[in-house]
């Protein structure tokens, strides 16, 4: 799977950016926990890289100057379990693990909507369902074809 909501004239600081909140999202989305700033700041000064939470929140809005310190983007990697380069690589590539995990996130989406749409749309006649999940499926399949990701 490749990035494809990544633009090509895309910032380095925007670009990194998008790596962190990608992975803020993947670790909401495992059921850990809510991560709070405290809990990143913590494991980051243990390390030797303290991180303010200023200079966080411009990381993760791609607002500032791009965060050159390499231990400390090693070290957000670390703590977010993926490959301890990820943050410094300028390429967007999405390491096969957080690859992965995107899968899982979106299958888990769509079951939450399944579930949802089941939940609702009780009382609805066995024909009524088959022509949704039809159309749903079609859909899905021409956003497939068209390169468009659900993202």
């Amino acid at each position: 799977m490749t990035d494809d909501g990544a633009n090509v004239s895309e910032t380095p600081q925007s670009k990194l950016a998008r790596k962190l909140n990608l992975l803020l999202d993947l670790y909401e989305a495992g059921g850990a926990e809510t991560l709070t700033y405290p809990k990143i700041s913590r494991h980051m000064s243990q390390r030797g890289t303290p991180l303010s939470r200023s200079r966080w929140a411009y990381m993760r809005s791609g607002d500032s100057s791009l965060a050159t310190d390499a231990a400390l983007l090693r070290n957000l990697a670390e703590f977010f379990g993926v490959d301890r380069d990820y943050l410094l690589d300028d390429a967007g590539e999405i390491p096969r693990l957080v690859d992965a995990q995107l899968e899982l996130l979106r299958a888990l989406r769509e079951s939450r909507v399944r579930n949802f749409a089941a939940r609702q749309l009780q009382g609805i006649s066995p024909e009524t369902l088959e022509k949704l999940r039809q159309v749903i499926d079609d859909r899905r399949k021409q956003k497939g074809e068209n390169g468009v990701g659900d993202k």
